[in-house]
């Protein structure tokens, strides 16, 4: 027989810096191990040695472009059960310098390619709440009402269905301990807000931003304006 080596997995992420750096790849992007090392606050030597053991246990990759070689998670599963972990994790005073403020990963951040925090979810509770999106089980589907507003926004359904990976599927978000949208679908909207201007990436973060543009058309779209920690304020827009 044989079974998965949980015990061998659990050793592989129990240690800060790797899970620092898994955190730091849940943004989606690839980075490079000097970037991984600088957002650990580690040694390049010691990040190299700590992405070996990352991608021997095949929670990783890399790709080799010109002079650097960059890393991503292998696998959307292993975003998703990164994100399950942090759910159920007991909260920690933060001290490590992979990770980020609270206020500004709660507020809005990447879960792999897709949009989480309060960001995620309330956008995910308004496309529920209009019966653009329904549940069913473990998958969303998107309704006929919700087809044609996916199609005004920007993005083909249909496409989106023909790919291998999920289509769309809540995603219990650690810190709202409510469903944001996963899989294809979800992903689908974090790049068309960011080709709209309506969120930006941070370097070496999940932190997404919103720009003032986007607080507005926040509003307007979908009736909910979010703080701002990342800029110290909240950016008061009246919809």
């Amino acid at each position: 027989m044989v079974e998965p080596d949980l015990s061998r997995l659990a050793r592989t992420i129990g240690d800060p810096t790797r899970m620092g750096m898994l955190a730091l790849l849940m943004e989606g992007r690839a980075l490079t191990a000097k970037e991984l090392a600088y957002g650990c606050g580690v040694q390049p030597g010691t990040a190299t040695e700590h992405l070996k053991r990352l991608q021997r246990d095949g929670l990783i990759e890399s790709a080799a472009q010109g002079r650097h070689k960059y890393y991503r998670l292998a696998t959307a599963e292993v975003a998703h059960a990164v994100e399950a972990l942090m759910v159920v994790a007991k909260p920690m005073k933060v001290v490590s310098p992979c990770r980020r403020p609270a206020g500004a990963l709660g507020a809005a951040r990447f879960c792999y390619d897709h949009l989480a925090g309060e960001l995620g979810t309330r956008l995910t509770a308004v496309l529920l709440e209009r019966e653009y999106l329904i549940k069913n089980g473990e998958a969303m589907e998107v309704t006929e009402r919700g087809k044609a507003w996916f199609d005004d926004f920007g993005i083909d359904v249909a496409s989106l269905r023909r790919r291998r990976r999920r289509f769309a599927y809540p995603c219990l978000d650690w810190s709202e301990r409510r469903d944001h949208l996963g899989g294809a679908l979800g992903a689908a909207m974090a790049e068309r807000m960011l080709e709209l201007g309506w969120i930006g990436r941070q370097k070496h973060s999940r932190v997404v931003s919103i720009s003032e543009l986007g607080h507005r058309a926040l509003a307007r779209e979908f009736g909910f304006v979010i703080d701002s920690p990342e800029n110290d304020q909240a950016v008061a827009i009246s919809s």
